[in-house]
């Protein structure tokens, strides 16, 4: 992350905030630490003595300058401190969960909206490289079909009496499920033993389960003799196994079961392997998606919203821990996504997709990628990464838009058309620094087969001919056909060629027999008089 003003202030220096305090320094983003207990204050000082400490959370709301807080402190406070900061229009980043009560959840959720402001919530093991490459081996089909996850997540104290294990532990591992699983689940139930402190949970025992068939559960406990953070996935070809406490984060157990004459299971073990991971610290990954949330105005990867599917989770499991019966789910998330994605189709991190747009069959939309409203991605297409789509814009089956090429609104691409981003491609040599933008205008259309060869201009409601291969800008309006595409007429805005004269020795009118609109051909140029749609 380059360097940038010093413009969030973390709220809560203890346990936790003392590490959200050294990212934030490293990133060289933090302005204020604000901290109730003096002692924590003296003992933070002698680290990181440069930085400014107050008590007063006050003193921070009020302070211009800092655009941001990042709010560690206990469970029970999340809410109230949220609220203020998101009324004093400061962008939030608070630490599981939201708030201990949906309703407030809901309100934190409906006024960051209000206030256009960013909320993150700190579901941290999203930002882990073993759980995002756990979540490209499952989408990839590697392990086969998912039957059944389930995590441990053990440990001796740090024991609570504001919160019990359920929400102390637990949202970290219903978040990466619902993250993992892509959907929600339609049963809950959970059992535990509060031993230390009676109607404080100690140890819990949740099971979930799914629409899809799968089932799983989180075991969870403060008072285990030793330290677990395991998460593992069954699928029908291999199992997974992401161990969060080992040095090698993610194992592969290509395990089989033979039915020996089709009645009985045999076990066929087999060696696992590890899946190498990026070394990366969660919590910095963290931290910087969410300054760059702040900082280019994106939905976090855990914003609000995900924030609540979560809390909404907890609530009906503390629900079930009181009736001691299962919970059926009704409806856990209020605002579903406003645009479709098929679930073969693979949606990178730091996409922006509109509000009704379709993704249809096996495509891929990699990071980085803004894709406009009401759009429709047919099967088999590649977008990305740093692409961007206008509004209401069809990209017809096996088509790649590459690095550079920018389509506006209202764009048709048709089927297996190619774009281009390098000149002299070769394989033995990386030419990455070579990419040159290619633009499609507003309303143009790419025939099916076509080629645009990059570093082109595709002029507004052009219209390139199929298998045509174009080697220059075409200007608005223009019919262009061949191998190279030649000039070869113009059209108009519905598509109807009006005129196969590339120029005119003279003002020349023409009007479109399907819409009637009404053109001027002047020399080489073909304007609009009166367009009709």
């Amino acid at each position: 992350m380059e360097s940038v003003n010093k413009f969030i202030a973390l709220i809560g220096a203890g346990y936790w905030g003392k590490n959200l305090l050294r990212n934030l320094y490293e990133l060289n983003v933090l302005h204020t630490v604000c901290e109730i207990n003096q002692e924590i204050i003296a003992e933070r000082k002698k680290q990181f003595p440069e930085v400014y400490y107050t008590t007063s959370y006050e003193e921070v709301l009020i302070n211009e300058n800092i655009k941001a807080v990042v709010i560690a402190t206990p469970a029970a406070t999340h809410y109230k401190k949220a609220k203020q900061a998101l009324l004093a229009n400061k962008d939030v980043f608070v630490e599981k969960p939201l708030a201990l009560k949906v309703e407030e959840g809901e309100e934190l959720v409906n006024l960051a909206k209000e206030k256009k402001r960013i909320l993150m919530v700190g579901h941290l093991l999203q930002y882990h490289p073993a759980v995002l490459k756990l979540k490209k081996l499952i989408k990839s089909g590697e392990l086969g079909k998912i039957q059944y996850i389930y995590s441990n997540r053990l440990n001796i104290g740090k024991l609570r009496t504001e919160e019990n294990i359920l929400w102390s532990f637990a949202p970290h591992d219903i978040s990466i499920i619902l993250m993992l699983l892509e959907e929600e689940p339609v049963k809950v139930s959970a059992f535990g033993s509060d031993i230390l402190n009676k109607g404080i949970y100690d140890t819990t025992v949740t099971t979930l389960e799914f629409k899809s068939g799968i089932k799983g559960h989180i075991f969870v406990s403060w008072l285990n003799p030793f330290k677990e953070q395991k998460l593992v996935v069954v699928g029908s070809k291999k199992m997974a196994v992401f161990d969060d406490v080992s040095k090698e984060k993610l194992f592969i157990y290509p395990h089989q079961i033979e039915w020996k004459d089709g009645k009985i299971p045999i076990a066929q073990k087999a060696d696992y392997y590890t899946v190498e991971v990026e070394q990366k610290e969660p919590l910095k990954e963290e931290m910087n998606h969410f300054i760059k949330c702040v900082l280019e105005r994106k939905t976090p990867r855990t914003d609000g919203e995900e924030g609540l599917r979560v809390l909404k989770i907890l609530n009906l499991c503390e629900k079930s821990l009181r009736e001691q019966k299962p919970i059926e789910v009704v409806k856990i998330t209020e605002n579903k996504k406003s645009y479709f994605v098929h679930p073969s189709s693979y949606i990178d991190e730091e996409v922006e997709i509109g509000e009704g747009t379709k993704i249809w069959h096996f495509s891929h939309v990699l990071k980085n990628t803004k894709i406009g409203k009401n759009c429709i991605i047919g099967q088999n297409v590649m977008i990305g990464p740093d692409v961007k789509i206008g509004n209401r814009c069809k990209i017809q089956n096996n088509v790649s838009v590459f690095k550079g090429v920018t389509l506006e609104d209202e764009v048709f691409v048709g089927p297996s058309a190619v774009f281009t981003n390098v000149l002299t491609p070769r394989a033995f040599v990386n030419r990455k620094h070579e990419f040159k933008p290619t633009l499609i205008k507003r309303g143009a259309t790419i025939g099916a087969n076509a080629t645009i060869i990059c570093g082109v201009t595709i002029g507004k409601y052009a219209f390139i001919g199929a298998g045509a291969v174009v080697t220059s800008d075409v200007p608005d309006y223009a019919l262009y056909l061949g191998v190279p595409a030649t000039h070869s007429g113009w059209v108009c805005k519905c598509g109807i060629v009006i005129t196969w004269k590339v120029k005119a020795e003279s003002r020349e009118e023409f009007t479109c027999p399907n819409c009637g609109s009404s053109y001027v051909l002047e020399g080489e140029k073909f304007l609009p008089i009166k367009e009709c749609i």
